[in-house]
């Protein structure tokens, strides 16, 4: 299968004297995969993120994107056409007044002529479901809106990758729903590949990968059932695990034998019941 993105033995270090943020880092990513990196604060998550698309260079090792080394200046654009980014705080990347001119403005700073851009704009904002909020002002939406008007303007790029840096971060619950529903609905429907850097257990078990760092390296790399059921690793790198796969964790300490790779609330349901018929 084709890797629209590979790191290779890459390091970097913000300071030339200064201690390796990233050492000698191993990954990469099929085209289509959806995939969570885990890993406390400062582990390097968000910084190995912006080597995906050459917002950051590596100070050893190689970062290839669609075959593409990110150090060759010449190839900015393509490799930033090829992986779009999505941050925390959506109000960072709005800087049009009104929805659909939002989403159009990197399309018309790159010379696209306007019948192109106009369907790229309907086609971005129906594929996050916020077509009929096109003609709306961006500061009278909610955070979740908000975001997803952010996801349309990498979209309309026509990205083969996403990366999403904390994308719900600033949300509460019913925005991260919506927010999460519109990634995973670009990664089945339109075979976008994901790439998911979250605080949030729950998200992470919504991936088929997960990828989880710790002082720049790599700890873990694998399914979320096999990752979360290490619940005393991860917790000693001060990750918590999915509220189902904690109430397992905890039963099977007292003493029953319940299957530790369980993930999610139904399939905790069903353990549950089963134990108890």
């Amino acid at each position: 299968m084709e890797y629209i993105a590979k790191a290779s033995d890459l390091s970097f270090r913000y300071e030339d004297d200064g201690e390796y943020v990233l050492k000698k880092i191993n990954l990469a990513f099929r085209q289509g995969e959806m995939t969570a990196v885990l890993g406390h604060n400062g582990c390097g998550k968000s910084t190995f993120a912006k080597h995906l698309n050459a917002i950051l260079l590596p100070c050893g090792g190689t970062v290839y994107v669609d075959g593409i080394d990110t150090k060759d200046e010449e190839k900015i654009y393509d490799i930033r056409q090829r992986v779009g980014m999505v941050f925390q705080n959506p109000d960072n990347q709005i800087v049009a007044t009104i929805v659909e001119e939002d989403v159009a403005f990197a399309l018309e700073n790159l010379g696209i002529e306007p019948l192109e851009i106009r369907r790229r704009v309907d086609y971005a904002l129906k594929a996050v479901g916020m077509y009929e909020y096109r003609m709306h002002a961006p500061h009278q939406l909610s955070g979740g809106q908000k975001q997803r008007v952010a996801i349309a303007g990498i979209i309309a790029m026509r990205p083969k990758c996403i990366v999403l840096d904390e994308p719900t971060a600033m949300l509460d619950p019913s925005g991260r729903k919506e927010v999460m529903k519109t990634v995973k609905q670009l990664n089945k429907e339109f075979g976008i590949t994901i790439i998911l850097i979250t605080h949030y257990m729950e998200e992470a078990a919504m991936c088929e990968r997960i990828i989880v760092m710790d002082k720049g390296e790599v700890l873990m790399d694998d399914i979320p059932e096999e990752v979360f059921s290490k619940v005393e690793e991860l917790k000693s790198v001060g990750l918590d695990v999915p509220q189902a796969t904690e109430l397992i964790y905890e039963l099977n300490k007292y003493g029953l034998d319940l299957d530790s790779h369980i993930i999610n609330e139904e399939e905790c349901a069903e353990a549950l019941i089963k134990l108890l018929s």
